[in-house]
């Protein structure tokens, strides 16, 4: 993991820290992280066996 991350919205800086400040903060890195983390948890659906 980063020491600091700073993050842009449209060109703008709207925020920089931790990654644990930043999630306790909410707003668009806290969005953007749960987005991504969500792939990762939802479970693969199988698909139909074909005879």
């Amino acid at each position: 993991m980063a020491d600091h991350i700073v993050v842009l919205d449209q060109g703008r800086v709207t925020a920089q820290g931790s990654h644990a400040e930043l999630m306790s903060e909410g707003g668009l890195y806290r969005e953007l992280w749960e987005l991504q983390a969500s792939a990762y948890r939802t479970p693969s659906v199988p698909r139909p066996r074909t005879p």
